[in-house]
């Protein structure tokens, strides 16, 4: 429970009429007769039953069949059920509430790098999905299936998403930047039997082969069938059926669907299939501290409220609202509040084919003016590269903003500034917010009603009992990000592991989860992040484990083992440093460099493009401690030129190993 004393009077700041008229969570608040915003947090902490059955009705959640209790906690905090005996499928949410309410207004607007803009309406959205839906169950998707989706942001991706929902199949969207191993190793944890993909797509002007990845799934993992979604331009070149379908395992996206539109009506009503709250929706993959990525399982009753919750109250996100946020389907940011929480509220959601920048430096900004953007977001990586690109601002007006958002990594103050100054006019809160993917959203959060604090994440989440703890679990100022009760977003364990789950999350502090963020307040409460504590990187918002990337180095015959370790960088959040051990010994042997480069290029094919290092080094030996641990905290103090404590240098069985490292000014 928040200790209301830790909770002081979050004013709200009345001069921001803008911000203040017709807030939905203001307005939530007026309707529950809740005068302050601590109030709030203390009353949907202290009784979630009540909490959140108000936001279900606040927020008109369909049901097929009503819960009759908000959440049991029987089997434990860990593994509590939420909204019991409800039956729902997500997509009730998505479309059909659409439909029925606003038929002809507009859901997606695609946007490619050749400037075309494609809109989807809801009506024609429900088609397209009841088409592909078909299309799948003819190959044999059914219910209960793991489909993964291995696709660039397109229009194929989200028909794809909601039809695999629709049919209570459940979705693996694995983001088309990664590698083929890091590909295959999600395929494999998630034992999906079906792939739906692209044969390539283009970034910033080129061509990204996509088959290369996927080629050798069908032999490599569990999956049974893939489905390819060709681009225009294979579509237009002379490269037969028979070339990109070489067996009858693999199916043309555009083939099956027009088999599908032929066969069946595609305005005849197609029913979701209806699913049990508890019912997986999708399985998303992130790191961790330990060995492989972590498959994270959210739910149709849960995500349908939570995603929603997040979208409405954190971010203010309205029916009448456009939102530009530059988020993938891979990653929670763009589950939560683009595929499921946009379509939940109604409102028009602008979706990038490319890079922002491409094929001008401005490009992202020209379409905030073009489509009248009410809300735009974008991450702190991409917000540093904004900055450096010098872009003329007179040119833009940027009108039709009222919100600014990020979130993905620490949001430094001159990137802030800047966001806030040359975006946001001088007059749009920026929504800074923090959060995970095992957390299904946010956490910690900026409100538009708060006065703007710089570099902030702002307050807890109404709903989530927030608290900073020491390692004695007492309550402190700076100290570990921890959450006190369950709340819906809550992943529904770690896939295929549940020692994993109960270590990383629940083992610290008992009946406590202990998110992994150290955290502090200052004297007015706000809240800020202070950094991880394990040793997960985060690079352009990309969160991975060293073990990852150390899995592929010593793939390569001439190392013998390797350690990443990950320091601050200015543009990208975090950097990675390659450190080497080669089984020639030999460090300065000219012909190094060419190790170097294939190294650069098995990182990029294996994982992705965001990886390329900053530095790699090769040295003879790394820092263990005396259990035989890689000590990277110190190898990262090394490289940042900060000195290593006595008490520090007694952790390492092999201190001459620190020597060798090269110093790099931070």
């Amino acid at each position: 429970m928040v200790k209301k004393q830790r909770v002081p009077y979050y004013s709200i700041n009345s001069s921001k009429s803008e911000q203040t008229k017709d807030n939905n969570l203001i307005r939530f608040m007026e309707k529950n007769s809740i005068d302050t915003l601590d109030d709030l947090l203390q009353k949907s902490v202290e009784n979630i039953e009540w909490y959140w059955k108000a936001v279900n009705e606040d927020l008109g959640i369909t049901w097929r069949e009503p819960f009759n209790k908000v959440v049991d906690v029987q089997k434990g905090l860990p593994w509590c059920e939420w909204f019991v005996g409800g039956k729902c499928n997500i997509i009730d949410n998505v479309i059909q509430s659409n439909t029925n309410k606003h038929p002809n207004k507009t859901a997606f607007i695609f946007v490619n790098h050749d400037g075309i803009k494609k809109q989807l309406s809801f009506k024609e959205l429900e088609i397209r999905v009841n088409v592909f839906a078909n299309a799948l169950r003819d190959i044999g998707v059914k219910k209960g299936d793991v489909v993964g989706i291995y696709l660039p942001m397109r229009m194929e991706s989200f028909v794809a998403l909601y039809a695999i929902s629709k049919l209570g199949a459940v979705h693996v969207p694995i983001f088309s930047g990664f590698g083929k191993s890091a590909l295959e190793q999600r395929l494999v944890d998630s034992n999906s039997s079906f792939l739906i993909t692209s044969d390539f797509f283009q970034r910033r002007g080129s061509i990204i082969n996509l088959k290369t990845h996927w080629e050798d799934v069908l032999s490599n993992t569990f999956v049974k069938k893939i489905i390819v979604s060709e681009t225009e331009e294979t579509e237009e070149t002379e490269e037969t059926e028979s070339d990109l379908l070489p067996n009858d395992k693999v199916f043309s996206f555009k083939r099956i669907y027009d088999e599908a539109f032929r066969k069946h009506d595609p305005n005849r009503k197609f029913e979701a299939e209806l699913m049990g709250s508890s019912d997986p929706l999708f399985i998303l993959y992130t790191s961790g501290t330990t060995g492989k990525p972590k498959g994270t399982i959210q739910t149709h009753g849960g995500f349908s409220i939570f995603s929603a919750h997040q979208s409405s109250y954190l971010i203010d996100l309205k029916s009448t609202d456009t939102i530009f946020w530059y988020a993938d389907i891979g990653w929670i940011t763009g589950q939560t509040w683009i595929v499921y929480g946009s379509p939940i509220i109604g409102s028009t959601a602008v979706i990038f084919e490319d890079t922002l920048d491409y094929p001008s430096m401005d490009y992202w900004a020209r379409q905030i003016d073009d489509l009248n953007v009410t809300i735009f977001g974008a991450a702190p990586t991409a917000i540093r590269q904004f900055m450096r690109n010098k872009i003329d601002f007179s040119k833009f007006h940027f009108s039709s903003l009222r919100l600014l958002v990020s979130t993905g990594e620490r949001l430094n103050k001159e990137a802030w500034d800047w966001y806030f100054s040359k975006v946001g006019n001088n007059r749009c809160p920026v929504i800074n917010l923090s959060g995970g993917t095992e957390i299904g959203g946010a956490i910690l959060s900026m409100l538009p009603f708060l006065d703007n604090v710089p570099t902030s994440v702002g307050v807890p989440v109404p709903g989530l009992d927030v608290d900073i703890l020491d390692d004695q679990g007492k309550s402190v100022n700076e100290g570990y990000l921890v959450i006190k009760n369950p709340w819906p977003g809550m992943t529904k364990g770690i896939l295929n592991d549940e020692e994993r789950y109960m270590h990383t999350y629940w083992s610290k502090f008992p009946n406590i989860w202990n998110h992994g963020d150290k955290v502090r307040t200052d004297s007015q409460n706000m809240w800020y992040i202070s950094g991880r504590v394990d040793d997960v990187m985060k690079i352009s918002g990309h969160r991975i484990d060293p073990s990852e990337i150390e899995e592929v180095l010593t793939s390569y015959s001439g190392i013998v083992e390797s350690a990443a370790v990950g320091i601050p960088d200015e543009l990208t959040g975090e950097s990675v440093c390659i450190f080497c051990v080669l089984n020639n010994a030999d460090t300065t042997n000219p012909t190094n460099f060419l190790i170097k480069k294939d190294i650069e290029k098995l990182l990029i094919s294996r994982i992705g493009k965001f990886l390329l290092p900053k530095s790699i080094y090769f040295v003879n030996e790394l820092p263990r401690n005396r259990s035989g641990k890689i000590l990277r905290r110190l190898m990262r103090k090394k490289l940042l030129d900060i000195d290593i404590s006595k008490d520090d240098l007694l952790l390492v069985e092999n201190p001459e190993s620190l020597k060798s490292f090269s110093v790099i000014k931070s």
